[in-house]
């Protein structure tokens, strides 16, 4: 037996504790006067109460209501309200006169009954808040008074040295009058029983057996006393002694005949209530018990003690099981039992109760269906196990194992063959290979530090250490595999062996049979176990969830738990698992989210579409996960809210469901991002709408000219004639080229000077001439004025005047599967064409402004009624070309030119510095793209303008007289890079983060124009980009959680992981004790002392300076005495990860990734197709051909 502990708390003395019956919440009561609400699942502390004065000892829940009673030193009884959105003090009970000890609410009565020094005990109405009943009798302090579970009694222990049992049925039967003057009545509803005695010195504790008519008391004479009961007397039936200081509190176990006891001896001492001898003692060092208590359903105990609680169970409740087809063997009450998972039929098949010691379970089981075997393995006596057949005629009395049974020792036994057995000796790392006889027949040395073994496939064994998992050969004696996955508990194979998930206590690995890791999945709560679908799916249950896991990570959860369970077999929609008194269940679930992920992610789309049309998927999940998995058309399909279908309808370039959206809404700004999509894609007809929608005259007139609607310029011309907008006159008769028009709005607004050089540069004299009369000028008036030539200012030509009709480009865009199947965001048949391609000039329409909605502005109304229809155009696009080509016969046979000097760059050179150099800034880009990834090119103007302005046609090598080996002197060098990153570092020891940022990023920019001669300067020109990467890395992380401390105090988790993610960098040891020493302060001041441990453990082994390895080792001592983090966080030091430069988080090894393909970082895949925030020129994920091969 053991105790195994869920959870643990660090606070001040606990006096009292209580589970709620039905969810995981523990209250505690402490010395300081604090009442703590815990969830002991998740490990946090959800709620605290500080309304007692002085110390608080008792604390009860409701059996059914949200309610909770507490008793202090104050003499006051308070009841809480425990509703999360209302908690809170109901009520106080005044009445005591001295401190109240225990109090207990009624099982079915609104009764609260209490003990209190005041020698009695109270019974109160929790409904109207009045005292119901007093019982006296005792003569000293009432320690604990508790109702009966199903009778009406009620047992005290008390320090005059006697247990009373109570009779309270006249009560439960009648109602007290508590009029004044009648308080005396009150102990006439309830009689003294019994009166047991027989310790000798006062009592602590007394409770009954939850159906047995038992009592069990505990007192300050150091024994632990059996009391049972008839109807017409009670006595002692014996007594366990063991304490050698007082035990405070006992109780029976809620499933076994076991008593349980905690005192002032710092020790838990476990009873058998059978033999009255002791099972187990389980002791503390510092801390003296003080309370103790048992979940009213489940294996849980809890105790409290001078320096926080613990709870804990006794017994492993995963029971032991191996599946074989449609046929599960486990074991339940040390019977192996076999279960017919397709029918239901259970039958017993074999007793083991002689394996292992009588209270402990057996650990696992292995079953051979070859030979009908199976191998039971037991952590008693440390580790045995037990090898059998199983009977073939399963009606017969059941046999024991012992009758034809092996047994040997071992930690761990499997089946790896037909006809032979793998046993795990920890103690000696030695691994046995056994026939069925038990005879060994090959033995070797694990080749780690063996914690388990697994099935690892015919002839293989999967071997567990604490920090990997090893595919190990038994017939070749060698490592075939090797995968890290720290504290492996359980591997489970799926039914073809193609692929493993290894399942630690917080992570799962999936990999192939070859343990090549796919995925890494990582939980907040405890995994308990899994199974494989026949799809490839792993689905997996954690304390509170049922949950699944495809090949490439994606996980989620299927269905909530009440109670965990542990999964056998998944067949459908059915999962068959073992509760956790190890009975089969089943458990129907909607397999439908996670079989249309899956057939996303293998491409399946026949499937996909099969999905959406037989089920009702639905939620935000749904549309979240096809957006990130790039598939916002599909989640067109599952949307109705008019809002998000335009986002999506936009995202996914979905032009006429994003119309028809917009028109729906009505808001201007959805009209603006419209238009700025549709300007992308090119359909200048939805950006006409757009723009006419929102009123943009500007941007319309704008897209006139453009797209070379010359008449529908002249149409804005009236409307700006109509709004009275003179700039707007002005541009669309500039447009047009109306020069009249253009003069007359100059004059119009008093711009005469204006107004008369554009009538005399455009030759109107007559006009020019009225411009002087009017401002009542002469010619000799503006003799001052110089001579400007004509003007040749005028309408851009239109080279396609049938533009205005075709929907660019004109090049139909290629259609995807569900841009098919998928139109309108509704289902449609596959095989159907779409109704409009964008581009298609087959069915594009001549747009008619008549047929839109009437404006309700008076411009609007001059647009009513157009014909926009576009006459065809009177010359091709080819013979406007022919009459401007130029005739190459005029030039002479000496006309052709020499290739000068930086042709010659341009030609020999693969890297953009050169290219740069000759003044070819296009070809320049262009490299620079298709090496780096390039795509923000304006940071990078200025070393452009530099290099181009520097090269004075000096060659870097002057000994090559060659045409093909000219090159220009380089002006970036790898030395001038490492300075630029030198700067970087002494701003960042400075603590100057936004200075050292903006260094580095421009060493990075730098090292764009550097060239290399050989593969030494190639890898020292990675070296250079690797370390402002990293450096750069951890820089942007500190000053994002620097923002995060300023802008958002009480996020203290996001703060802790940043730090964390700090120390991850690579960076030179001086640099990286910054961000240990960092760290190590942050999580220390958080209370995340463990943490803080290892932090300061890390930079010790740096050699910093005495002072600060002095710093460091007291942390380290802290950590020791209190290995406890107050906030969890999403760091995990012993798995390998990288940090996404742009989310900041940590994407661990296996996990899906993309990196920029300049700087080499990581990110998340959603971050695909962006512009790398970490130099703010790359486009991350884009497929580069590389650093080209090296040039001297």
């Amino acid at each position: 037996m053991q105790m195994l502990t869920k959870f643990e708390s660090k606070s001040n003395r606990v006096k009292g504790l209580a589970f709620h019956p039905t969810r995981p919440l523990l209250a505690s009561s402490l010395h300081n006067g604090s009442v703590q609400l815990w969830n002991y699942q998740m490990g946090t502390l959800v709620d605290r109460f500080d309304e007692h004065d002085g110390p608080v000892r008792a604390v009860a829940f409701h059996p059914s209501r949200p309610l909770l009673v507490s008793g202090g030193d104050d003499y006051k009884i308070k009841v809480w309200d425990i509703k999360p959105q209302n908690r809170r003090c109901l009520f106080t009970l005044h009445g005591h006169l001295d401190y109240v000890r225990t109090v207990q609410f009624h099982h079915e009565m609104p009764w609260i009954v209490s003990a209190s020094d005041d020698q009695t005990i109270r019974i109160w109405n929790s409904t109207s808040r009045t005292c119901v009943a007093i019982l006296t009798g005792h003569s000293h302090y009432v320690m604990s008074a508790f109702f009966h579970p199903k009778e009406n009694l009620i047992v005290s222990a008390s320090m005059d040295q006697t247990v009373r049992v109570w009779d309270i049925s006249s009560l439960r039967r009648s109602t007290p009058n508590t009029a004044p003057g009648t308080f005396d009545t009150f102990d006439t509803f309830s009689t003294v029983k019994w009166v047991l005695e027989g310790h000798d010195r006062g009592v602590n504790w007394a409770s009954f057996h939850p159906t047995l008519p038992l009592i069990v008391s505990a007192a300050d004479d150091r024994q632990i006393k059996l009391w049972r009961m008839s109807e017409t007397k009670a006595w002692e039936v014996d007594a366990c002694r063991g304490h050698f200081n007082n035990p405070y509190a006992a109780l029976f176990h809620p499933k076994h005949e076991l008593i349980l006891s905690a005192g002032e001896d710092k020790t838990i001492r476990v009873w058998d209530m059978s033999k009255r001898t002791a099972v187990q003692t389980f002791r503390r060092e510092h801390d003296r018990f003080w309370a103790l208590t048992a979940h009213p359903e489940l294996n849980l105990f809890a105790a409290g003690h001078d320096s926080g609680l613990i709870v804990f169970k006794l017994e492993r409740e995963r029971p032991a099981f191996a599946v074989h087809q449609d046929t599960l063997y486990y074991i339940r009450d040390k019977y192996v039992r076999q279960c017919d998972l397709s029918t239901g039929a259970d039958v017993g098949a074999l007793s083991v109760r002689k394996l292992g010691g009588q209270w402990t379970q057996p650990r696992a089981l292995s079953f051979n269906p070859a030979e009908r075997s199976v191998v039971v393995t037991t952590a008693s006596d440390g580790g045995a196990y037990e090898l059998v057949t199983l009977p073939k005629d399963l009606g017969a009395e059941l046999r024991d194992s012992t009758a034809d049974g092996k047994r040997g020792t071992g930690n761990t036994a499997i089946f790896v063959a037909r006809n032979r057995v793998a046993i795990l000796n920890k103690a000696t790392q030695q691994i046995e290979i056994r026939d069925l006889t038990n005879t060994i027949n090959k033995s070797f040395k694990s080749p780690v530090a063996a914690i388990e073994i697994f099935y690892g496939g015919a002839g293989n064994l999967l071997i567990s250490s604490a920090t990997t998992v090893v595919l190990y050969d038994i017939q070749q004696n060698k490592n075939t595999g090797e995968v890290t996955a720290p504290g492996v508990k359980y591997a489970v194979w799926s039914a073809d062996s193609s692929m493993v998930a290894l399942l630690s206590k917080h992570t799962i690995i999936l990999a192939n049979k070859t343990l090549s890791q796919s995925s890494i999945i990582h939980e907040t709560i405890r995994i308990k176990s899994g199974a494989w679908d026949d799809t490839g799916v792993f689905v997996y249950s954690t304390l509170n969830h049922i949950k699944y896991a495809l090949p490439n990570g994606d996980n989620g959860i299927i269905r909530t738990l009440d109670q965990p369970v542990y999964l056998t077999r998944i067949k459908g929609k059915t999962i068959h698992c073992l509760d956790r008194s190890a009975r089969p269940r089943t458990i129907t679930v909607d397999s439908t989210e996670y079989r249309f992920k899956l057939a996303l992610v293998r491409n399946n789309y026949d499937e996909v579409l099969q999905i959406i049309k037989t089920s009702n998927l639905v939620g935000q999940s749904i549309i979240a996960y096809l957006q990130k998995k790039g598939f916002p058309e599909i989640a067109l399909h599952f949307v109705q809210d008019k809002n998000t279908r335009f986002d999506l309808a936009l995202e996914c370039g979905n032009l006429e469901v994003a119309l028809e959206m917009a028109r729906a809404i009505g808001r201007p700004d959805c009209w603006s991002r419209l238009a700025q999509q549709a300007l992308k894609q090119g359909d200048h007809k939805i950006v006409e709408k757009a723009y006419q929608q929102t009123k943009n005259f500007d941007k319309l007139s704008f897209l006139y000219l453009t797209i070379g609607a010359s008449d529908k310029l002249a149409k804005m011309q009236k409307i700006a004639d109509t709004r009275g907008d003179s700039m707007s006159k002005f541009h669309n008769a500039l447009y047009v080229g109306d020069v009249h028009s253009r003069i007359n709005v100059l004059r119009e607004t008093g711009l005469y000077p204006l107004a008369y050089l554009t009538a005399v540069t455009n030759g109107l004299t007559d006009v020019a001439q009225d411009i002087l009369d009017a401002a009542g000028l002469t010619q000799e008036d503006l003799q001052d004025l110089p001579n400007f030539p004509s003007s040749s200012l005028g309408p851009p030509p239109v080279i396609a005047p049938a533009a205005s009709q075709l929907v660019w480009p004109a090049v139909a865009a290629a259609e995807n599967f569900f841009e098919k199947a998928l139109v309108n965001g509704g289902l449609e048949d596959a095989d159907a064409g779409a109704a409009y391609v964008n581009g298609d000039a087959r069915e594009a329409a001549l747009d008619d402004w008549a047929n839109e909605e009437a404006a309700e502005e008076d411009e609007a109304e001059v647009d009513a009624g157009w014909d926009l229809d576009v006459e065809g155009p009177e010359a091709t696009f080819d013979e406007a070309a022919g009459e401007l080509a130029v005739d190459s016969s005029d030039a002479g046979p000496s006309a052709s030119h020499g290739i000068s000097e930086t042709d010659l760059w341009v030609r020999n050179s693969p890297f953009a510095t050169d290219h740069v150099a000759a003044g070819a800034f296009e070809s320049a880009m262009q490299l620079l793209n298709n090496q780096s990834g390039i795509v923000n090119f304006e940071p990078l103007k200025p070393h452009f303008m530099e290099i181009y302005r520097l090269q004075l046609h000096v060659r870097r090598n002057p000994d090559r007289d060659a045409p093909g080996q000219v090159l220009p002197i380089t002006v970036k060098t790898l030395a001038s890079v490492r300075n630029e990153i030198k700067e970087g570092t002494r701003a960042l020891q400075a603590n100057q983060l936004p200075e050292a940022q903006t260094a580095l990023r421009a060493a990075l920019r730098s090292a764009l124009f550097v060239t290399v001669a050989n593969d030494d300067e190639a890898k020292e020109w990675r070296d250079v980009i690797t370390t402002a990467r990293e450096y750069l890395i951890g820089i942007t992380v500190e000053i994002a959680r620097r923002k995060v401390v300023e802008n958002e105090p009480d996020n203290v988790q996001r703060s802790l992981e940043l730090a964390a993610y700090f120390t991850h960098c690579q960076m030179q040891p001086a640099h990286l004790q910054l961000a240990l020493r960092n760290a190590m302060n942050v999580f220390q001041k958080a209370n995340n002392h463990k943490t803080a441990a290892r932090f300061a453990g890390r930079l010790i082994e740096l050699n910093p300076d005495p002072k600060v390895v002095a710093k460091a080792r007291q942390v380290v001592a802290a950590g020791q005495r209190n290995p406890r983090n107050a906030i969890d966080i999403a760091y995990d030091e012993t798995a390998e990860f990288d940090i996404c430069a742009a989310t900041f988080v940590p994407i661990y090894k296996g996990q899906p990734a993309v990196h920029c393909p300049y700087t080499g970082a990581t990110y998340v895949p959603e971050c695909k197709g962006q512009l790398d925030p970490l130099s703010q020129l790359a486009e991350i994920g884009a497929p580069t051909a590389g650093l080209p091969a090296p040039r001297a």
